[in-house]
């Protein structure tokens, strides 16, 4: 009795086998066919009986599975994702038929990636890079384009898991590239392979053939994942990735400056000035550098050495209209100290002269005030401030053909809404 138990289930579990591979004889058929459709009704059928199947037929189902799901390119994002994870158990036999099919995703997904960047669709085609990258991971480019597409979305919480991702696999993006000189055009153009460089050399169509390396990403994807950080108010992690930036590209002046205001931004201004005077060394000809040091200086109430850094801003770029204005502001700040005194002074005779020495101090000042002022203007006319400040300092000094001038320019710059 126990025999023909055994055997009856024996029978059982043959006949469930039977019909699990007969009905994915008509999945394969559906598919043939292109009947999506009908492909996954019969797969679902087959999924309930997955755990009673050997192995090879195990495989022949998650590989029908991709193919009903990812549907020629046609499934959804979410079919499409599972038909990734259904390629990931085929363990028996199909590894043929597996390449084909990632090879047919990879060209699909940056077909269709290509064609929403250019629609600046960057959403989709973060995404469809990326996918492309899961099928051939051996492929790290992809990986990297969805990284960077991502931060053009913006999508920085994507972009930093992605390009946390490169970094942790060491992805460089150093190719070998090869060049020639177009003899039509003498312009060296860059070739996609050995092969097409070569022949066009034999050709005589191009001269100087030359291969080179291409640039390492590297700097720049933990350059981003910093820079990500900073966008994100992330200042601890900010500084640590912007140190590590620093040291895969020390000669980048603007990671230095991303790290200086960092550190300005959390309050840290003697880092946020040695990194700055540290970029001028690197940098000596930029005047903004020359400016930013100046507005410390002044802030941290070093008038003299302010006016140095100004007056060097203005060396290197004549028309630096923010270093004028401070500049003025800076001999205008001598003004308060006299008022103080002025207005402290009693009515004897010698506090009368101490204030008319102040009067006479104060005029000086303004003075060699409008200088500064009259350039900013020259350069920007539309400048409001620079001309209000100086029909006020006409006013003071009693040059009303010179106040009337300018109160006049002003009253138009007024109107406009400047």
């Amino acid at each position: 009795m126990k025999n023909q138990l055994v055997i009856a289930l024996a029978l059982l579990i043959s006949t469930f086998s039977f019909a699990q591979k007969k009905e994915l004889k008509a999945v394969e058929k559906a598919l043939k066919s292109s009947n999506y459709s009908e492909a996954k009704a019969g797969l679902t059928q087959v999924e309930s009986m997955l755990s009673g199947l050997d192995d090879k037929t195990k495989s022949q189902y998650y590989f029908f599975n991709a193919q009903a799901l990812y549907a020629n390119g046609a499934g959804s994002n979410v079919d499409i994702d599972k038909a990734l994870e259904s390629l990931e158990n085929v363990k028996e036999g199909y590894q043929v038929e597996v390449a084909q099919l990632k090879q047919d995703m990879v060209s699909n997904f940056l077909t269709k990636g290509n064609a929403a960047y250019e629609k600046n669709d960057y959403g989709i085609a973060s995404n469809d890079f990326e996918r492309a990258y899961r099928v051939s991971t051996k492929d790290t480019s992809y990986l990297y384009y969805a990284a960077a597409t991502a931060v053009n979305i913006p999508d920085y919480d994507r972009a930093l898991v992605l390009y946390k991702e490169l970094k942790n696999l060491g992805y460089t993006g150093v190719e070998q590239q090869y060049f020639a000189t177009s003899i039509e055009t003498q312009k060296e153009e860059l070739f996609q392979n050995k092969s097409l460089r070569d022949i066009s050399v034999k050709a005589k169509t191009h001269i100087k053939p030359e291969d080179r390396k291409s640039e390492s990403k590297k700097a720049e994807i933990v350059k981003n994942i910093a820079l990500i950080y900073i966008s994100k108010e992330d200042n601890d992690n900010a500084l640590a990735a912007m140190k590590e930036a620093r040291a895969e590209s020390p000669d980048d002046i603007n990671l230095l400056l991303s790290e200086a205001n960092i550190y300005y931004k959390i309050g840290n201004i003697e880092e946020f000035k040695n990194l700055l005077q540290l970029a001028t060394t690197k940098d000596p000809k930029n005047p903004e550098l020359q400016y930013n040091l100046g507005v410390i200086a002044s802030e941290s109430e070093h008038p003299e050495e302010a006016m140095a850094y100004y007056k060097k801003a203005i060396e290197l770029d004549p028309k630096y209209v923010n270093a004028y204005i401070n500049s003025a502001a800076l001999v205008l700040n001598k003004e308060q100290a006299l008022i103080e005194e002025m207005n402290g002074l009693g009515t004897s005779k010698k506090d009368d002269l101490r204030y008319e020495e102040l009067r006479l101090l104060r005029q000086q000042i303004y003075k060699d005030a409008v200088p500064y002022l009259t350039e900013a203007y020259k350069i920007d006319d539309q400048n409001l401030s620079a001309a209000k400040t100086l029909m006020n300092i006409y006013s003071v000094l009693g040059e009303t053909a010179k106040y009337n001038e300018m109160k006049a320019k002003v009253d138009v710059l007024e109107a406009a809404g400047n």
